[in-house]
């Protein structure tokens, strides 16, 4: 998709694949890619290479989706928290440790609880807030010796941290960049209903609750642009 590859799973799939990875003892970084990622990774060649080198990179994005199907190669959506949702019971069920890092201080902390709540048996290594360029930010994630940790830093700074630290965390074999996911599993960020998930308006409702993401999203005309041009081109 305009540069950045894609594995066609839906979400089922999509957790399959991250489990089966896990159970072989194989590092998996899974990147939840969405059309802001692709056009940064267009300009930020340290991004695209970050793309390049993730063993998993999921649509989490409604223009993503769309834009495939487009250019007729057609993805499915595979939104970072049911993503989440999907995999927290195969892990607890495997005895697996979850490190939550990143979002603002305490929210790492009650996303821990709500976890917890949900899955009981699920082991929580620890949980920190943290700074993406902090050294000490990877050496507590080192202490902590999780098998899994879950970066809330945003994109693409949740990424970079992944790229950048992952080869120096031995016991971590899976890593995900999960964005605002942490915000609502503490409830600090609202949950989209049901029905503008299946319409593909999250991305609507994220802005009415946070207008300052029109800076983001100031690149999804020249994002469709760009799919219209391909599709006229030819693939």
């Amino acid at each position: 998709m305009l540069g950045v590859g894609f594995d066609r799973l839906a979400l089922a799939s999509a957790t399959a694949r991250i489990i089966e990875r896990l159970d072989r003892g194989e590092r998996t970084f899974v990147i939840t890619a969405n059309p802001e990622f692709v056009m940064l990774a267009r300009r930020d060649a340290e991004v695209a290479r970050v793309a390049r080198d993730a063993d998993v990179v999921v649509a989490d994005g409604t223009g993503v989706v769309v834009g495939s199907r487009l250019l007729g190669d057609g993805l499915s959506r595979v939104p970072g928290r049911l993503l989440v949702a999907r995999l927290v019971p195969e892990l607890a069920r495997r005895d697996k440790s979850i490190f939550l890092l990143g979002a603002a201080t305490g929210v790492a902390e009650r996303a821990a609880d709500a976890l917890r709540r949900r899955q009981p048996d699920l082991r929580i290594a620890g949980c920190y807030a943290g700074l993406p360029e902090d050294a000490d930010t990877a050496a507590r994630v080192a202490a902590a010796a999780p098998d899994i940790v879950l970066v809330a830093y945003g994109m693409p700074k949740q990424e970079r941290w992944i790229a950048r630290n992952l080869p120096s965390l031995p016991t971590v074999k899976l890593a995900i960049g999960v964005g605002g996911v942490l915000d609502q599993l503490a409830g600090v960020q609202r949950v989209p209903p049901a029905f503008l998930h299946r319409v593909g308006l999250e991305w609507l409702w994220r802005l009415l609750l946070d207008p300052s993401r029109w800076r983001r999203q100031r690149v999804l005309p020249l994002f469709a642009a760009l799919v219209f041009r391909k599709r006229l081109l030819g693939r």
